[in-house]
């Protein structure tokens, strides 16, 4: 999947596409460099499986935890301040992960290897003033 964001006014309905295409998917690693829009972009996802509270950048906590209207959980990672893997092994990153709730994983490429191996990525490049959003699933 391949979309166009030329405004962040599109974002909700681009993530609501991406939810709706991979309705069994859980795990979403969010790539692209600093300030492409990963964690406006995880807000957007956030709205669209009702956050009872606004979403956040986890850049301090490493993890933030929403609840969902559906009593479920969402987590969003930024783990651009992990040194290692360990890090995120302490912080018990394969309880989320192995949770089957909604995981919104910045910076992923950080901690690859403990990364499930079905998920969905989620490239964002800034082209022209606009973000290419490119979304595909691994297995």
């Amino acid at each position: 999947m391949e979309f166009t964001c030329r405004d962040n006014s599109e974002l909700k309905k681009i993530a609501q596409e991406i939810l709706m295409h991979f309705p069994h998917q859980r795990i979403f690693l969010l790539e692209g460099e600093m300030g492409a829009g990963k964690t406006t972009l995880t807000k957007a996802f956030c709205e669209i499986l009702n956050c009872t509270s606004a979403a956040s950048s986890p850049t301090f906590s490493i993890v933030n935890e929403y609840n969902s209207a559906q009593e479920s959980k969402i987590y969003h990672f930024d783990c651009y301040r992990l040194k290692n893997e360990n890090e995120a092994l302490d912080l018990g990153i394969e309880d989320y992960l192995d949770s089957n709730f909604y995981c919104f994983i910045e910076w992923p490429e950080k901690i690859f290897n403990l990364i499930p191996s079905k998920h969905i990525v989620v490239r964002i490049v800034e082209e022209n003033l606009n973000r290419k959003i490119t979304v595909t699933e691994e297995r």
